[in-house]
């Protein structure tokens, strides 16, 4: 099969899995090995910390549950510790990713979760992936056009890098 015809076989709900694990495969990026210290770091007055960031990205991954669900709810969490809050994101990326493969109705159209909850949790992970650099708790960059990211591969434990760089 070509790229080509592979693009037109897949599914919208099969393209919405991958990008729930291009997500979470970025996310375990910026959150893992992340010293203590950066959890509470500010870049600024008015900007969250990356605790809170974390928090926020549980906040919206719960959202994209209850809209995949068809049942709505939005709720802001106090933020908790960097571990418990990191279990809940990656806790609701899977119950996520189990409703897209499941043959359960979607509660809103698949364009709805990218556009709201994806797009912006992708937003939340790159503002951490710059917090880092500025808390002096860099990661380093990668070409994720090769990364292994896998449609199911939701957790925290994901693939090594194919090819980083600084």
């Amino acid at each position: 099969m070509t790229d080509t015809t592979h693009d037109v076989a897949l599914g919208k709900r099969e393209l919405l899995r991958h990008a729930v694990a291009t997500l979470a495969y970025r996310a375990a990026k910026a959150i893992r090995n992340a010293p203590p210290e950066l959890a509470d770091f500010r870049a600024g007055d008015v900007t969250r910390t990356p605790l809170q960031l974390v928090a926020h990205l549980g906040d919206l991954l719960e959202w994209g549950v209850s809209l995949a669900e068809g049942n709505q709810k939005w709720n802001v969490a106090t933020p908790s510790t960097w571990e418990a809050e990191s279990s809940r994101f990656f806790s609701a990326l899977v119950r996520l990713d189990e409703h897209l493969a499941s043959d359960r109705t979607l509660g809103c159209r698949p364009e709805r979760l990218l556009q709201g909850p994806v797009a912006d949790a992708l937003t939340h992970v790159g503002q951490l992936m710059m917090l880092r650099r500025l808390a002096s708790a860099p990661v380093r960059s990668e070409n994720y056009a090769i990364a292994e990211i896998v449609a199911g591969r939701v957790g925290v434990e994901q693939a090594a890098p194919r090819f980083e760089f600084d």
